[in-house]
């Protein structure tokens, strides 16, 4: 698979400059690029590294000086990593899953796939479930009875979806992901030292010890179209309602989606996101890595956070927050300068002292 730079720039709606008909077959950082790579070089720090390589051809920004470079060839783009969104599209060889229905598929009575679905080895589909066209199930995977997947799906080795679920057009599945397990829901015959902790704030955790006894999860998953799910993440059916997740929004591996949630459109929830049971996150929101929400708190409209921060109460739409517990941005920032200052402080503090405490002795 190649491609000349006059093909790639009509495709993305770029401009190019050079020898357009110069053929390249892969992308490549400046510095590892081959004659036969498109360098990826979006801005002059990288772009200083082309020489390094052996690339004839790059991506660069609009304006950019490729000939200094030493380029024969590039395409400039108003904004390159957005640009890199199609030109990765076309480069992708994909992962070479099986054509056609494999022999050793298990397509259960009922199930209906639509034309065009691939369906890998040991994947079993089950009864009443319904695939769109054109879609890709890969080895291994298993789709509950019931469940509706639309039109252009890929589902790589490993998916696991449960019954009742719901997913909407061209979805996207990394390996291992779970979609529809059981929410983590139990409760006590009566109220538990964890319902205590939280009314009183710790000052009464003593409780009997009881059994906990399971609430079955009664509603599924509805998720939009243009999902995305990553790798071993996990999205938890509802209790009775479904859990639901907007269209557009991209879920990074690791990430944990509790029973009852909603998350907006066009989302983004990065690495080991955990959001706990009945939340109710906005359009537009950004959860950086490792970002913690509680249960039953409302997260605005594009509310975005940094890596580690803890919600522990709503968030107000357009707000950046970061910390344990969750402040504003800014705020926890400067609280943080103020806090690395607190040792140079007390020493000063102590010097300021002796000098205070010599002056009264000399009186």
């Amino acid at each position: 698979m190649s491609f000349t730079i006059a093909d790639l720039a009509k495709a993305l709606g770029l401009e190019a400059a050079g020898d357009l008909s110069l053929r390249v077959s892969g992308v490549n950082e400046p510095a590892l690029a081959s004659a036969d790579e498109l360098a990826l070089a979006m801005k002059p720090a990288f772009a200083a590294q082309i020489r390094q390589g052996k690339a004839q051809a790059g991506m660069l920004w609009q304006g950019a000086d490729w000939q200094g470079y030493g380029l024969k060839a590039a395409i400039l783009a108003h904004r390159p990593r957005h640009a890199l969104s199609g030109l990765s599209a076309m480069m992708d060889p994909g992962q070479g899953y099986h054509d056609g229905i494999h022999p050793l598929a298990l397509i259960e009575p009922g199930a209906e796939l639509g034309t065009g679905v691939s369906v890998g080895p040991f994947t079993v589909i089950g009864a009443g479930a319904r695939i769109g066209a054109g879609s890709c199930i890969g080895p291994q995977c298993h789709i509950g009875q019931g469940s509706v997947i639309g039109p252009q799906a890929l589902l790589h080795a490993g998916v696991r979806i449960g019954a009742r679920i719901s997913i909407g057009a061209r979805f996207i599945a990394q390996p291992g992901a779970v979609i529809g397990g059981d929410g983590f829901s139990y409760v006590t015959p009566e109220p538990s030292g964890v319902e205590k902790v939280r009314e009183t704030l710790g000052r009464d955790s003593d409780a009997a010890a009881q059994d906990w006894a399971r609430i079955h999860s009664l509603g599924g998953v509805s998720i939009g179209d243009d999902v995305e799910i990553g790798a071993n993440a996990c999205v938890d059916r509802g209790t009775v309602r479904d859990t639901l997740i907007g269209s557009g929004s991209k879920i990074d591996n690791l990430v944990q989606v509790g029973h009852n949630v909603v998350i907006g459109r066009n989302c983004l929830l990065c690495g080991q996101v955990g959001i706990a049971g009945s939340t109710r996150l906005g359009d537009n929101v950004v959860l950086g890595g490792q970002t913690g929400v509680v249960d039953n708190i409302t997260v605005g409209d594009r509310v975005i956070t940094g890596a580690g921060t803890k919600l522990m109460a709503n968030v107000p739409a357009g707000r950046a927050m970061l910390g344990y517990p969750a402040t504003k941005m800014d705020s926890n920032v400067e609280s943080y300068k103020a806090l690395r200052r607190l040792p140079r402080l007390a020493r000063e503090f102590a010097e300021l002292k002796k000098a205070v405490s010599k002056l009264a002795e000399g009186r």
